[in-house]
């Protein structure tokens, strides 16, 4: 079988509130660690998420 091009990614919020998203990313194509900026509900507004590994 094909090994799986994507892997699970976490991106923990920079508030420290503990809130997370995960997502997946083709670590081939995309080399640089994600940062997006999205909503955190602990926090009620929108902050910047980065890019940490699934325990």
């Amino acid at each position: 079988m094909a090994k799986q091009n994507t892997v699970l990614i976490r991106l923990i919020s920079s508030e420290n509130t503990g809130f997370f998203y995960v997502k997946r990313k083709n670590p081939r194509k995309t080399t640089e660690k994600l940062e997006f900026r999205k909503y955190d509900p602990v926090a009620r507004k929108h902050v910047v998420f980065k890019e940490a590994k699934i325990k």
